[in-house]
């Protein structure tokens, strides 16, 4: 397989792994970088994401204040291969929030109608909660012990190595004991 080929399977393979899951992982801040590591239940759309948070929890302040987040998919724990080398995806986002006038509100609420079900007739109209979407501007992706990946260009499929390399060992017997970890 060539060189092209192989990054392209990495940029399809990146984006099977985000649509395994119904929740993102969050990384915010506030406005003085105070750090908040939480998640919250997702949908996608047009190469975006959305999520449809409460004010009770500290990360819809911190979306709404800054304007900008990380968004993390991990594989769980039980299904790594070697916990050191979890597969993971991670987007920087900024963040906007869309208000309930706009129909893209409409639009997106549908969305999390049909992922979500009975669950969204309960809270779709709290006033305390608020839809805000997550535009990924780069990306990485890990998919196992030194396979990392930058992602990058209009739609985050252009995929390049992190580094060439991969990790660097001390010696030759520590060199061909990595080799055989990440094969």
């Amino acid at each position: 397989m060539s060189e092209v080929d192989q990054l392209a399977s990495i940029a399809a393979e990146a984006v099977a792994f985000q649509r395994q899951f119904q929740s993102l992982q969050l990384a915010t801040t506030d406005v003085h970088g105070l750090p908040e590591a939480s998640y919250a239940a997702y949908v996608a759309h047009d190469q975006r994401f959305y999520v449809y948070v409460s004010e009770l929890a500290t990360h819809c302040a911190n979306l709404r204040s800054t304007g900008r987040c990380a968004v993390m998919f991990i594989e769980s724990e039980q299904a790594a291969a070697h916990l050191f080398a979890r597969k993971r995806l991670v987007f920087q986002c900024a963040a906007n929030e869309v208000v309930r006038e706009d129909a893209k509100f409409n639009l997106v609420m549908g969305l999390f109608f049909d992922k979500f079900g009975k669950f969204m007739e309960v809270i779709s109209s709290l006033t305390d909660f608020h839809l805000i979407e997550l535009i990924p501007a780069q990306g990485s992706y890990v998919s196992g012990f030194a396979k990392a990946y930058h992602l990058h260009g209009q739609d985050l499929t252009q995929v390049m190595h992190r580094n060439e390399q991969g990790h660097t060992a001390p010696d030759k017997s520590s060199q061909q004991t990595l080799d055989a970890l990440t094969k």
